[in-house]
């Protein structure tokens, strides 16, 4: 049997969007990351790299990339009542006004760069991932170098968009169509290779055009999700492994690397630009064989975003000449979002007030007298890396997300302030959730999620207050599986962190840590969170028993 499965792609829509030719609905993905748990299901549910990973001081977390979503919504099956949707309203744009623009005479005139001469055909290589505009630099080129007289031949390897997929485009210039000799830069022989994306660069088939002497690699360090990360939800990106492996191919002084996008999206408020920026960075470095106007010509035809597109070329040029500069220009943004590794203290701090909220004091109490016995009797060793697991998963395990607990953060104020701060006009919020008494279950006896309206939200603010039922016999959550097995793992963890203390010595301080951290395995809801605890709980039991 063969299923043909008929419909535009959700890359293909978002191209139409743009051009207006589909309509763009006023509809967006939201994830409170203090709801979410890390667990990836809505990874695996959309296989959809617009979900990124968020690190924060309670772990990683997922959010959704507004700047590549292309809503097809697929995330929202994620089983987890962390999803959002805003209906209605769109997305800020950063204020015009206040944007620093690269043609600002403020900032000093750009030395131009020496155009290389092509006599021979100049092999150029752009790699990155589909859906990103990679191609459309290939054209960019392509059509300068068509408006210059020169010759030009393109190939493009085109991936597939939404899993990330690799994609490289090929340009070969010369001053005339009879210096190419074929359609593809050979081995060794490309002159420039612009790297979208650390990955694809570092990959074996970009990896076998460069030349150390030869090749001069312009690299986009910010680092993307890769479809490994649906499988594996603590995956991390490899930028540093990437980085030296193409300062290798073509040694340090033939490698300019910075975090483009980041510069897109602070000086031009989208990551779209980010492409077209490294398009400047690489003319700037003397790498392209084509003149400014060719170049500015091509964009103008190319039609999208004629002056955005302009813009970013230039910030790209800045960035070669003076990246300090330019990164000066939004260091004040930068350093409010720097994080710093946390004391001991404060990660206890920060968990006792959150604690507090969750439910009370004396509940709060509890949790800082028991990581304190763990430091107390961890502190001969000279050692405090058991007591900051502790601290850390006796946290997680205490503050488990019951319907009080996702009432609350649903209705906090620091959420509905991130909203606030991302949308503008006359929005409403649509919750996803699965409430145990009340949702229907598929043909697996798994419970299915559906939309509450903003009706529900005056209903999270009374679910939130009455937190205080919770662990009680009026508690009418308390009495399913889910909640019993939370509490259970809270009383295990405390008497398996007993046991570790009474044998605790520097032979045993490993395996105790090891003890600890366990909980973090521990992700999701409902039938996700009871597959993830059923292998924790393996893992758990042949760690003690070692013990």
């Amino acid at each position: 049997t063969a299923i043909i499965y008929d419909q535009t792609c959700a890359t293909e829509k978002r191209r139409r969007r743009k051009r207006g030719k589909l309509v763009d609905p006023a509809k967006r993905v939201v994830i409170n990351e203090l709801v979410c748990e890390g667990c990836g299901d809505c990874s695996v549910q959309s296989n959809c790299l617009s979900v990124e990973p968020l690190e924060t001081d309670f772990g990683r977390k997922r959010q959704i990339n507004q700047n590549t979503c292309n809503k097809d919504f697929s995330c929202v099956k994620g089983f987890c009542p962390s999803f959002v949707t805003v209906e209605g309203g769109e997305l800020k744009k950063p204020k015009k006004e206040g944007r620093k623009s690269p043609f600002d005479a403020a900032l000093g005139a750009l030395p131009l760069p020496v155009i290389p001469n092509a006599e021979e055909a100049w092999g150029i290589v752009v790699a990155g991932v589909g859906g990103t505009g990679v191609i459309t630099i290939g054209q960019l080129l392509g059509m300068a170098a068509h408006l210059e007289g020169k010759g030009v031949i393109t190939q493009d390897a085109a991936g597939l968009a939404q899993k990330g997929g690799a994609t490289w485009s090929h340009i070969q210039i010369a001053n005339t169509p009879e210096a190419i000799h074929c359609t593809k830069v050979g081995t060794a022989e490309a002159h420039l290779v612009i790297a979208c994306d650390a990955i694809v660069a570092a990959n074996k088939a970009t990896l076998a055009v460069m030349r150390e002497g030869r090749t001069f690699v312009a690299l986009n360090t910010h680092g993307s999700p890769t479809a490994t990360l649906v499988n594996d939800p603590d995956w991390s990106f490899p930028g540093a492994a990437c980085e030296q492996a193409l300062g290798k191919a073509v040694g340090r002084d033939h490698l300019g690397a910075f975090d483009a996008e980041e510069v897109a999206v602070k000086l031009l408020g989208d990551s779209l630009y980010t492409n077209p920026l490294m398009l400047g960075y690489a003319w700037q470095q003397g790498r392209i064989p084509l003149s400014y106007d060719a170049l500015m010509r091509a964009i103008e035809l190319n039609g999208v975003q004629i002056d955005n597109n302009k813009a970013a070329f230039e910030w790209g040029r800045r960035c070669a000449h003076d990246l300090k500069a330019v990164q000066s220009l939004y260091a004040a943004q930068a350093v409010i979002q720097l994080v710093k590794r946390q004391s001991l203290d404060e990660i206890i701090a920060k968990r006792v007030e959150f604690l507090t909220g969750y439910q009370n004091a004396a509940y709060a109490a509890d949790y800082r007298a028991f990581v304190d016995k763990v430091r107390a009797a961890e502190a001969p060793l000279s050692s405090t890396q058991l007591t900051e697991a502790v601290a850390r998963y006796l946290f997680k395990l205490m503050a488990y997300k019951d319907e009080y607990e996702v009432a609350r953060l649903h209705t906090d104020r620091a959420f509905t302030d991130k909203i606030a701060g991302m949308f503008e006009g006359d929005y409403k919020l649509v919750h996803h959730l699965a409430p145990p008494l009340l949702a229907k279950t598929n043909d697996k006896g798994e419970l299915v999620k559906r939309p509450f309206g903003s009706w529900v939200r005056p209903a999270f603010g009374l679910l939130a207050k009455m937190k205080g039922l919770r662990g009680t016999a009026f508690d009418v959550f308390g009495h399913t599986e889910e909640r019993k097995m939370e509490r259970r793992w809270i009383a295990d963890y405390r008497a398996g962190i007993d046991q570790a203390l009474a044998r605790l010595n520097p032979d045993t301080l490993p395996k105790a840590v090891a003890l600890a951290r366990v909980p973090e395995e521990i992700r999701g809801y409902g039938h996700v969170k009871a597959r993830h605890e059923k292998a924790a709980k393996a893992k758990w039991d042949a760690l003690r028993a070692a013990m």
